[in-house]
């Protein structure tokens, strides 16, 4: 999931848990990673990864007798696209004015 997002880069979030590979095992990984590649094309680079503080979601909350149990959590990556590499079809449109005549 696309939590910020910029003409030259972003952060993206997706959820894992630790007893099933951390966030380097998670099923969401892959996704979240071809969604950075849709966005910038081959030319981007991770500024930081981490996970995300402060995530709640419907479900997660403490039930009496589960206070021990692995909760789902979030993972971030905030990326940069290269210059010049991001894909035509997401890049911003260009504007004709202000190009002198000749």
């Amino acid at each position: 999931m696309m939590s910020q997002e910029s003409d030259h880069g972003g952060v993206m979030t997706y959820s894992y848990k630790e007893d099933r590979g951390g966030p380097m095992g998670s099923a969401y990984r892959k996704p979240a990673l071809d969604a950075i590649h849709a966005k910038c094309g081959k030319g981007w680079r991770m500024i930081r990864e981490g996970e995300v503080k402060g995530y709640t979601s419907a479900g997660m909350g403490i039930v009496e007798g589960t206070e021990d149990e692995s909760r789902g959590r979030r993972w971030g990556m905030q990326f940069e696209c290269k210059p010049g590499s991001a894909d035509p079809e997401h890049a911003p449109e260009t504007s004709a004015q202000g190009r002198a005549k000749g």
